[in-house]
């Protein structure tokens, strides 16, 4: 597969160029490994200010699950898991700071969520998804990172924090609980969603609805415009059958192990950031008094005028709970 560089220009002191590859990982099931990439783009002269570039990567890790990844520059490895509604232009305003930082920062669109494929009969537990997760780190030769999880990602973390310990120096968690299973309120709400994709004359609807979600889970919500709205709703438009087939089979995934007993056996340093501003979604006092109670090295941190989506109500709060976490 060859590989489409396209330039992009996130800010003044810095540019991005995006490239795509093809990767095959024999992880899941017995295949052989291929990597289809076409060189970099012919060097250009040295700007003044560093050059960031980022990859966009299909990795296979079974038949039919393809993942889709992006990775921009170099250095100790950032590894970021959305949530079920999420994709890797949802961290737009954190990736190329935390890669101008000196960091290798990687966004995981986890089976089912954002540009990944959506196979019907595929395993959707969280636990197959951290497997994947652990995959696809694997395949890019990363040997720890530190995960910045959103939502329901961060049970994905915690889950591959506990099947491969030295994978996972640390975990900052945006909004993130126990989820003992993909069902969750996040997941009905993205369902809510997909049932009206299909129809004719209704992408204004679909807009509308997506608006009014938004801000009800925000502190902030003047991050909630159109044009960003059209990014989110950009993986999920043009193959509704795929998307509603997909959270159908999130929903319905058992998992073998829960997640709370073990948690005591998490030994990394994890940072909870939680939306201080009245919002929905995200764990309830409950939820974070059992975090704090099982996970040996939690710290709460509580972001004044944010919600559900701090990462675009607040990005500097992110960018600097990575920077600490990666010390």
């Amino acid at each position: 597969m060859n590989a489409v560089a396209q330039p992009k220009t996130p800010g003044r002191f810095m540019r991005r160029t995006r490239t795509t590859l093809l990767l095959v990982v024999p992880v899941l099931a017995a295949m052989p490994l291929r990597l289809a990439a076409s060189p970099q783009a012919p060097a250009q002269p040295t700007p003044p200010a560093v050059r960031l570039v980022t990859r966009a990567i299909a990795v296979v890790v079974a038949p039919g699950e393809i993942l889709h990844v992006e990775s921009t520059g170099s250095g100790d490895a950032v590894v970021i898991l959305p949530g079920l509604l999420g994709s890797a232009f949802g961290f737009r305003n954190v990736i190329t700071p935390i890669a101008q930082a000196g960091h290798r920062v990687v966004v995981v669109e986890p089976l089912g969520v954002g540009w990944s494929a959506r196979p019907k009969k595929a395993d959707y537990s969280l636990e197959a998804q951290a497997r994947r997760v652990g995959a696809v780190m694997d395949s890019l030769h990363i040997p720890s990172a530190v995960v910045l999880a959103h939502s329901v990602g961060s049970s994905m973390a915690l889950r591959l924090a506990l099947a491969r310990p030295g994978l996972v120096r640390g975990i900052v968690s945006i909004e993130g609980g126990i989820a003992e299973a993909a069902g969750t309120p996040g997941l009905t709400n993205a369902l809510s969603l997909a049932g009206f994709l299909g129809h004719f004359g209704l992408q204004g609807m679909v807009m509308g609805k997506m608006r009014s979600k938004f801000r009800d889970s925000s502190g902030d919500p003047t991050w909630v415009t159109d044009p960003v709205m059209a990014g989110y709703l950009a993986p999920l438009k043009d193959r509704y059958q795929d998307v509603i087939a997909g959270y159908k089979a999130m929903a319905s995934a058992p998992e073998r192990l829960t997640l709370a007993p073990r948690l005591p056996r998490v030994h990394i340093p994890v940072e909870l950031l939680l939306g201080a501003a009245p919002h929905e979604g995200g764990p309830g006092d409950n939820e974070v008094g059992s975090m704090r109670t099982r996970l040996p090295e939690l710290r709460v941190v509580a972001v004044a005028g944010a919600g559900h989506w701090i990462q675009e109500e607040r990005p500097q709060a992110v960018i600097d709970a990575v920077n600490r976490m990666a010390r």
